[in-house]
């Protein structure tokens, strides 16, 4: 028996919960056989890899967008979660589940085994620093025999299989895990693309993987070209240089021919996160001065083109229950006056970080330096790409950040993200957050099994963590996705953790 220690939180049922057996067709998809004739897929992503595509860093998004790696489950297009490399499962009891593996084969020739997905499960458990999915959930892999696997927690976790679905928890081959603790998802994978070529932090090479248990994808392979620079992204797609082009920049859009530009509701929210674990912000009074000075509605049309709507909390129109379940804010710290803000500053610099990924925010950022300023506060920017400046973030080295968080990426799970990046341990917890209330109003949404009570729960820990002040929302993003239009069968995700499959190809 091998036990896997994680810090997740149990999973949002977004669809039916999944107390019984879930079971699909063994695989086929409408590209069994030849697979299509089209030419290799060209596409330009904007996160350069932060750790080689690591399925335990922000790279691990990229396995999943194309359909490099796999899970046990996925999720489908209503959130709920679905068959992966597990074909069926049920609940034994409160706490142990029971899943039955599908015939797959690794991309390195070897089958897809009980011991090889509990070996995985364990070495994400293990790995250092864990998962963002990773929280406080203690689980038990056990394998049964040779196409059966047991997972068993410590509490009653009713939604389970949903949280299998994390790009974190793609299961690999065992030569991925190298004895020094790094993870290769080169030739690796499960998925109907294969790596066979990782050029540093600006190149990939994916060739189709043909013995994919759910058939040969249409196109031959992948070429990935990743370009921080969103102007450049979008120069790549109407040049021609690229067929996919992920997350234009909304001052782009509008110079992208109609045809190729796709606007995709999205669960992604914009916001300042203040430091509340050092530095100017460890005082309540300028958080809510910062907050008070904050105008997240000016960011609309004069930075996001109209491609974002003024946010009201955490979770946006594209969580279709967060509005209705709702709750008013209380308890909140009273803001300072600006000349308070001046004299308690005491001519001490307010850092303020963001990244040049995502185009937007640099000048959303410049917007609210001025806000900031005009409320006492002296402010000073650092620009730079994400993957440069994530230790310093995680390690407190600044006072706010002008941040874009996708809030169902993890395990299309609210509680995950709100563990992960709130609670008092929580491993993606760069507001320094340390709150007793904050942690127990989690932990009771966590404990909920029901849909309806889970999703209130929610919300009140939503109120409780925006009463700290730790997190000022500013808008909900409309992401922009440039498509060629010879390109058919591409994924456009609310949740960002799909992009192509094997229906995806080139006319």
């Amino acid at each position: 028996m091998r036990t896997t220690t994680r810090g997740l939180l149990a999973a949002l049922a977004l669809g039916p919960l999944l107390t019984g057996c879930f079971v699909s067709d063994e695989g086929g998809s409408a590209t069994d056989g030849a697979g299509g004739s089209g030419g290799r897929l060209k596409i330009a992503l904007a996160v350069p890899p932060v750790q080689a595509l690591s399925p335990y860093s922000n790279d691990a998004t990229v396995l999943s967008k194309l359909s490099v790696a796999e899970g046990l489950t996925a999720l489908n297009k209503d959130g709920a979660a679905a068959p992966a490399l597990a074909k069926s499962w049920k609940q034994v009891n409160p706490t142990t589940w029971s899943f039955e593996l599908r015939k797959a084969t690794f991309q390195d020739g070897s089958d897809v085994t009980a011991e090889s997905v509990v070996s995985a499960l364990d070495h994400a458990g293990q790995a250092a620093p864990k998962p963002r999915v990773l929280s406080d959930v203690t689980l038990t892999a056990k394998a049964d025999d040779a196409d059966t696997v047991t997972l068993t927690t410590k509490a009653a976790d009713p939604v389970l299989p949903l949280r299998l679905a994390s790009p974190a928890l793609g299961i690999l081959a065992p030569k991925a895990y190298a004895k020094n603790g790094t993870v290769s998802p080169v030739g690796t994978g499960t998925g109907p693309f294969e790596i066979t070529k990782l050029t540093g932090k600006t190149k990939a090479t994916l060739d189709r993987f043909d013995g994919y248990w759910g058939g040969k994808a249409k196109a031959p392979g992948v070429d990935v070209t990743w370009i921080a620079d969103g102007t450049a992204r979008a120069s790549a797609l109407r040049g021609g240089d690229v067929d996919i082009a992920e997350w234009i920049p909304t001052a782009q859009a509008k110079l992208l021919d109609k045809d190729t530009r796709h606007e995709v509701p999205s669960v992604r929210t914009d916001s300042l996160v203040l430091n509340t674990g050092s530095g100017l912000f460890t005082d309540a009074s300028l958080r809510a001065a910062a907050r008070e000075a904050v105008d997240g509605g000016a960011l609309v049309d004069s930075v996001f083109g109209g491609y974002a709507d003024p946010a009201q909390g955490l979770f946006g129109p594209a969580v279709s229950w967060a509005d209705d379940n709702r709750v008013a804010v209380s308890g909140r710290a009273t803001a300072t006056t600006a000349a308070d803000v001046k004299t308690k500053t005491k001519g001490k610099t307010l850092r303020l970080a963001t990244y040049t990924n995502r185009a937007e925010l640099p000048e959303a950022a410049t917007v609210l330096q001025q806000q900031l300023e005009k409320a006492g506060f002296t402010v000073k920017q650092d620009v730079r790409e994400y993957t440069q400046m994530e230790a310093d973030l995680l390690a407190g080295k600044y006072d706010a950040l002008v941040f874009s968080r996708v809030t169902l990426l993890d395990t299309g799970d609210a509680v995950a993200y709100l563990a992960s990046d709130y609670t008092s341990d929580g491993v993606y917890n760069i507001a320094g957050l340390k709150d007793p209330k904050v942690d127990q109003a989690i932990k009771s949404a966590a404990e909920e099994g029901d849909t309806e009570r889970r999703q209130q729960q929610i919300m009140r820990a939503e109120a409780e963590i925006l009463r700290t002040d730790a997190v000022v929302p500013l808008v909900y993003e409309k992401v922009v996705q440039g498509i060629a239009t010879d390109v058919e069968g591409v994924l456009l995700d609310p949740r960002e953790r799909s992009l192509v499959d094997v229906d995806t190809h080139v006319k």
